[in-house]
């Protein structure tokens, strides 16, 4: 019998007796474990070995787990500060017990959120009992995660489940094949097996020489496992940015363009939004130390200016508001891409502004929001307007539905609103393709004269900031905007789905 030199290689190293592992074979050998499988399939077409297969789960722990396997589990951390400070008698005030467990950011949530479900005791209008009884030092949770850090297996598949959705681990499953020798086999290595020299593939010099008539093939078998290559694409959201760009230019826009980080002034004070308002404090804005921008155009800056203080109009009031230049040029990131449409409606990016004109963008913005599943700390806003005599909220609620119908969504509803920026205003939801909750995917209106008279615009502007991963909520369902990007993004998930046209 001859055989080629891997099909010998792997028929020497396997057993008639006890099944052996593609993997193991692979370093006996000093084969690849795809060509290990490649001619343990071939053998089997011979009857010279037979193949086992079965399913097996690893898993490796995240960053989050590795933190926790030092520190200890926030829970853990928690019941055992409780006990330190006596809450087994008599209820403690968990701000006291934050502190003293050393709990910052997302480890206050996570504990509170897992105190009570092992039974380390009770939270109560922010006072915490701890349970006397309860053995943070048997956790089955903690044990896991040190058991699968010292390369041991945890056969609880639930555990594994609870610690994979506390993000604390990563399961991956994968096809394990064992290889055993036939008797057929076993009576072929005894009488003696030949390697036989063969091609793996056909050359030019081969065929010109005509020596392909006198070698022999290597055999193809489709069935082989090959090593799973994941190519690089593009992400799903730039995807979707794109197909809106493309929409809206069909619907006669332009894009517009600018820095992401400006000076308030742009932001927010040509917005006609006071100075003092909410909004533009530390809480919700990412102001940036450094240095002012000063080169806005003066003529406009005190137009602006007189606005906020005084009105426009003969029933203009304005805010009787602070109003301070330097606040004006400080620089922050942009909360919202309308910093370039003030910057274009104003002529300032050298933009065309008699009417009719319609401009857009798709861009980041910046907000310090609290993570949930619809906000993050950046995300993509559908930014538009246009410019032109006699618009009104039907022209406006127009534009919507046709622009939302381009991606197969015909239920947008609309609600009253208030901006400062804006009379009238309103909001738009959808309704989410799974839960079938309303979804609040965007926030629009008419400028006000507070906004277009200091820029010298006399017709009307409606205009709008729709939010792009809504969107991407609404088109393939997604339930956590988490998923699709940022630190928790789901791989996975953006790899199976569906780009939608």
């Amino acid at each position: 019998m001859r055989l080629p030199d891997s099909q010998l290689a792997v028929l020497e190293a396997a057993s008639a007796t006890e099944a052996t592992a593609v993997d193991r074979l692979a370093d006996t050998t000093d084969l690849k474990p795809e060509s290990v499988t490649r001619a343990a399939f071939d053998l089997r077409d011979d009857g010279l070995v037979t193949i086992t297969e079965r399913t097996e789960t690893t898993a490796d722990l995240t960053d989050e787990a590795h933190d926790y396997l030092a520190d200890g589990l926030p829970e853990i951390r928690l019941y055992r500060a409780a006990i330190d400070a006596g809450a087994d008698d008599e209820a403690v005030e968990l701000g006291q017990l934050i502190g003293a467990a050393g709990l910052e950011g997302p480890e206050v949530d996570i504990a509170l959120a897992n105190f009570a479900r092992k039974g380390y005791g009770q939270i109560d209008s922010g006072s915490v009992t701890a349970d006397l009884d309860a053995d943070p030092d048997s956790d089955p949770e903690a044990d896991a995660l040190a058991t699968l850090a010292d390369g041991g297996s945890v056969d609880d598949a639930d555990l594994l489940d609870q610690l994979e959705r506390r993000d604390l681990l990563v399961q991956h499953e994968h096809t394990v094949r064992e290889i055993t020798l036939t008797d057929d086999a076993v009576d072929a290595l005894m009488a003696g097996i030949e390697t036989a020299e063969t091609i793996d593939r056909l050359t030019p010099e081969m065929l010109t020489s005509g020596e392909w008539e006198d070698v022999e093939f290597s055999k193809y078998n489709v069935e082989a496992d090959a090593p799973e290559i994941e190519g690089g694409r593009k992400h799903i959201l730039r995807q979707t940015a794109d197909r809106a760009k493309d929409v809206l230019v069909g619907m006669g826009f332009q894009e517009m363009d600018g820095p992401h980080a400006d000076a308030d002034f742009w932001i927010n004070d040509c917005l006609f939004m006071p100075q003092d308002h909410p909004a533009r404090t530390h809480w919700d804005r990412f102001a940036l130390d450094v240095p002012p921008i000063q080169d806005l155009p003066d003529q406009l800056v005190d137009r602006v200016e007189s606005a906020h203080r005084e009105g426009v109009g003969d029933d203009g009031d304005g805010y009787h508001s602070p109003w301070d230049r330097d606040f004006a040029e400080a620089v922050a990131l942009r909360g919202h891409t309308t910093s370039l449409s003030m910057r274009y409606l104003s002529g300032f990016a050298g933009a065309d502004i008699e009417p009719p004109q319609r401009y857009f963008s798709v861009e980041k913005v910046y907000r310090n929001d609290t993570l949930d599943p619809t906000h993050l700390l950046e995300f993509f806003q559908i930014e538009g307007w246009v410019l032109a005599e006699d618009l009104s909220v039907r022209d406006l609620m127009g534009t919507f539905e046709e622009f939302y119908a381009q991606f197969g969504i015909t239920d947008i509803k609309f609600k009253p609103h208030y901006n400062p920026y804006t009379e009238p205003s309103f909001e738009l939801f959808g309704t989410h393709p799974t839960t079938g909750e309303i979804v609040e995917i965007g926030n629009s209106g008419l400028f006000r004269p507070e906004v277009l008279e200091p820029l010298g615009i006399e017709a009307d502007v409606m205009a709008w900031g729709l939010a792009l991963e809504r969107l991407l909520m609404l088109m393939y369902g997604f339930e956590d905007i988490r998923d699709v990007h940022g630190t928790l993004c789901d791989l996975e998930l953006l790899r199976e789905t569906e780009v939608l046209q």
